[in-house]
């Protein structure tokens, strides 16, 4: 029995730039509905009277759908195929994402926060696993960096022009505003359609729960939860951490700098992608590098924290980049979503929990540097995991 990924060939190098295209823009839709909350976070807490906490849940509660809905998406891919699970997977996220700037209450806006975060999670293992359909084999390490360009810049856009640019040319209306990041999303989604490959259904239904026998899935998955972490974490606490310092007025300037940084890393990987995926010292470098530089904002203050904390942003976004991009290499095609979505279900729960309990510790502790050794720590323990790895493709 054949695959779809047999039988049709991959398209020529005059049709690699609009499946690029589209890659990349599907890959600003990972992160643009997520990390547009936290500038929002302020007018809706003021129109809807949020509590902390439920300031908090905007931006923690689709983190933790990430790992939830990873699971939906791999069954998805296993039963329609990547492609159409990556066009109902955006339909979702519309439906949520835009749906938060109808709600009439906490109850609905927290109902549509969790939709949004089930349709961002479906997305995630349906694109790794499009990629050996779309591109042939030489460009699937490219075809990595690209939609992870796409989402690291998602991250720095919704972060960074929400506020400055789109508001204000929106009355101030974080409704309006939600609507306007959210449904340009549709167009993206019906695009998916235009190349002429992987139209139909899966020719055999393959596995979709996780492959627990498979090393690589808690492997790749307990490095993510390494990045991402500390990576979350960070952001998270940078406010608590420059005001238990003396230094809160650096705030602004310090996030900005440090969600660059991953927009840097993420160009830097669309020219390296094919020399340093698969590598496995390339891994376990960047693993080394996020420790010391998170490190750095313990024993450090003001801008050389700062500076620290910019560098594991960094390389936490090349570390991303290069665990991300292995399911496509190193397994079948019709496993790749199966791997992935196991990755990101172990991987996203760690970044959300590990700096939960990070966080807990500091509160009862009154040192914010508490949290970010729990961080340090758990890094540590998984860093040994990274020299480790089989890097060898699976055979077919």
């Amino acid at each position: 029995m054949t695959t779809p990924s047999a039988t049709t060939a991959p398209p020529s190098p005059a049709r690699l730039l609009p499946v690029a295209v589209l890659l990349w823009l599907a890959g600003v839709y990972l992160r643009i509905p997520v990390l547009v909350a936290p500038p929002l976070a302020p007018f809706i807490s003021d129109e809807l009277a949020l509590t902390q906490a439920l300031t908090g849940a905007l931006t923690t509660l689709p983190i933790l759908m990430l790992a939830i809905g990873a699971m939906p998406g791999s069954l998805a891919i296993s039963r329609i195929g990547p492609r159409n699970t990556l066009a109902m997977a955006m339909v979702i996220m519309v439906i949520g994402s835009a749906g938060r700037g109808l709600v009439p209450d906490t109850f609905t806006l927290m109902l549509a926060s969790a939709v949004m975060g089930l349709g961002v999670a479906m997305m995630q293992p349906a694109l790794p696993a499009l990629l050996p359909r779309w591109l042939a084999p030489h460009h699937l390490a490219i075809g990595s960096a690209i939609y992870m360009n796409g989402m690291l810049m998602g991250e720095f856009i919704g972060a960074g022009i929400t506020l400055p640019v789109l508001m204000p040319l929106l009355d101030n209306s974080w409704r309006a505003t939600l609507l306007v990041w959210s449904l340009p999303a549709l167009l993206v989604a019906a695009a998916l359609f235009l190349p002429k490959r992987d139209l139909a259904r899966p020719v055999r239904r393959s596995a979709w729960l996780p492959d627990w026998k498979n090393p690589l899935t808690l492997r790749i998955g307990l490095l993510l939860g390494l990045s991402g972490s500390m990576f979350f974490g960070l952001n998270a606490y940078m406010g608590n951490l420059l005001a238990q310092q003396g230094h809160f007025e650096k705030l602004a300037d310090a996030l900005f700098w440090y969600n660059f940084a991953q927009v840097v890393a993420s160009l830097l990987m669309l020219k390296m992608a094919r020399f340093w995926v698969g590598k496995r010292s390339m891994i376990i470098l960047m693993a080394v590098l996020s420790i010391v530089g998170t490190s750095g904002t313990i024993v450090l203050e003001g801008w050389p924290a700062i500076f620290s904390a910019t560098l594991m942003s960094f390389v936490a976004g090349i570390l991303l980049i290069l665990l991300v991009a292995l399911p496509p290499l190193l397994v079948r095609s019709e496993e790749t979503g199966r791997l992935s979505a196991g990755t990101f279900l172990v991987g996203y729960t760690l970044a959300f929990s590990v700096p939960m309990i990070g966080g807990l510790i500091a509160d009862w502790s009154g040192d914010i540097r508490h949290a970010i050794m729990v961080m340090v720590g758990y890094s540590l323990l998984v860093l040994p995991i990274a020299f480790t790895l089989d890097l060898r493709r699976r055979p077919a």
